[in-house]
């Protein structure tokens, strides 16, 4: 079914290796790396080292990392947890006795360890060709010598001015002249740049222990942490296998909890029992399923997933087709399912990463410091922007995410990764916060459903049901609103673009790439 069009970008076509980054700078360092030998890791790692310079509303060494890398597009898929964990110190208790019941997003409390740079030394180390020290380089010369604000780093640089002037030490490092930095400014970063130059020296020690590390523990602690130089030193980055769930013939998957990513699977869980193609792309009936099968699974997220290791129910068993049976029979199209409404923190600030190499390894790869800006809490000396993804946490007792001592909070970022016949197809994630499984969703099924390219299905209208309101794009069509409105959605025009992704399609039999990369950002996708 083709019965749109979209005038904006063409895709990006490429033999040998592709990337695509939300932002120009940091695609053309990773193309850069790839053409000098290095690998798909290499690249991933380079770009979004810079990205934590030159987009840091969205990430940086102060966040977690999660990836998802298949060596030659064949065979074992590895998924990477480089999620931080909260201080051992960190009981429910604590909270409780002190009448705190939910963690507060700008404190520092809201603080889990930092685990992006253990994740990429792991990542580097298990793929890679290069190292930290190479890779790190780009990123340290944004930092020192300056770089250019992006248009659309600078919108959310503003929108977030008054989190900014009420932060700690963020004043002092990220509203250079007292405002806001402005598309076409040039910004410094000096300290952030002297900290990348001890990590490409000495490696993660550099970053958990030693000065950097003692200078985060001291500014956490100043504002009322509980963090320890113990609880950094004491972080590793997870390996594990991906959980998935298969839809139109092609495998999907992602990395298991404490990410969210079974909550897109479940979503195509429950999508895939209903045909798709023969209701039209932008129609009432294709947003209203979308928004059904939404809220079910992030129902189901809300309620069962957290930290593997406290959770009580079984992955497999909420991937199973009776999961899905229990609700599929109850959805109707001209009404809503009578469902509790979920209103998790939005956390919309992420970069995706996506990179293939010539020898057609594949990495999938996501690094995000939570809300944007993160915590607004900046390490005293040392540059450091931390992310505030404890703030994932409830203060809950018997919760399988309740905070607690060295627990990993649910998360929000998730790369995907789908497969055919055990080959890599398309590595693909939309950045967004709460929006990414249903962004995910919808960008899969655009292209296996809808026929459309990656760069039709990234760029198509969006919307995402959230705390009892349906928030689309403009793009999504008058008589589609109506029509949603009629059967009992409240709904709502998102202020903000919706999202933001990236995606990279392989066709093994021409031995070609095709890229896409989202209007909504400031990226694109390259290849050579």
């Amino acid at each position: 079914m083709r019965s749109f069009h979209f005038p904006g970008r063409s895709t990006v076509h490429a033999q040998n290796g592709m990337i695509a980054t939300s932002h120009p700078q940091a695609a053309l360092a990773g193309i850069e790396v790839l053409r000098a030998g290095g690998t798909a890791a290499d690249a991933a790692v380079a770009a979004c080292a810079l990205l934590g310079v030159i987009e840091p509303q969205s990430t940086g060494i102060g966040g977690d990392c999660f990836a998802l890398v298949q060596p030659k597009g064949e065979g074992r898929i590895m998924a990477y947890n480089g999620s931080g964990r909260a201080p051992a110190a960190a009981t429910v208790d604590w909270y409780l006795e002190r009448k705190i019941h939910s963690v507060p997003l700008t404190s520092a409390h809201a603080v889990s360890v930092p685990g992006a740079i253990d994740a990429w030394d792991r990542i580097l180390r298990d793929h890679g060709r290069l190292g930290l020290d190479r890779l790190l380089q780009p990123a340290i010369r944004a930092a020192e010598d300056g770089y250019v604000v992006a248009p659309r780093v600078g919108f959310d640089w503003n929108n977030q001015f008054e989190k900014l002037r009420n932060g700690t030490n963020t004043a002092r490092y990220l509203l250079p002249h007292g405002r806001p930095a402005a598309a076409g400014d040039v910004i410094r970063q000096p300290e952030l740049a002297q900290t990348l130059r001890v990590i490409a020296k000495d490696g993660p020690k550099g970053f958990y222990t030693g000065a950097v590390a003692e200078d985060m523990v001291q500014t956490l602690r100043g504002i009322g942490g509980l963090h320890t130089l113990e609880d950094f030193a004491n972080h590793q980055t997870e390996v594990t296998s991906p959980i998935g769930t298969t839809y139109k013939d092609y495998d999907v998957w992602q990395c298991p909890p404490n990410g969210p990513g079974i909550t897109m699977l479940v979503m195509l869980n429950i999508l895939s029992r209903f045909d798709l193609t023969r209701i039209a792309p932008l129609s009432i009936e294709r947003f209203h399923l979308e928004a059904e099968a939404a809220r079910i699974a992030y129902m189901m997220r809300e309620q069962h997933i957290g930290d593997p290791q406290h959770m009580t129910t079984e992955v497999a068993s909420i991937l199973a087709k009776e999961f899905a049976d229990e609700y599929i029979s109850q959805i109707s199209l001209d009404k809503l399912l009578d469902l509790p409404n979920v209103a998790p923190p939005m956390n919309p600030e992420t970069v995706y990463i996506t990179v293939v190499d010539r020898d057609r390894n594949v990495c999938s790869f996501i690094n995000s410091i939570a809300h944007s800006f993160g915590s607004a809490i900046v390490s005293n000396e040392t540059g450091v922007l931390l992310q505030n993804r404890a703030g994932g946490f409830r203060i809950q007792p018997d919760h399988p995410n309740c905070i607690g001592p060295g627990k990993r909070p649910l998360h929000t970022i998730i790369p995907a990764l789908a497969t055919k016949a055990g080959r890599a197809q398309m590595s693909f994630g939309v950045m967004g916060g709460q929006y990414q499984p249903v962004g995910q969703t919808h960008v899969l099924t655009n292209i296996l459903d809808y026929g459309c390219d990656v760069q039709e299905a990234i760029d198509m209208a969006r919307g995402l049901h959230y705390e009892g309101v349906y928030q689309l794009e403009d793009g999504v069509p008058a008589e589609v609103v109506e029509g949603l409105q009629k059967i009992g959605h409240k709904t709502s025009k998102v202020v903000s673009p919706l999202g933001g992704g990236q995606a990279i399609w392989i066709d093994w039999d021409k031995g070609t790439l095709t890229g896409g990369s989202d209007p909504r950002k400031d990226g694109c996708a390259l290849g050579y």
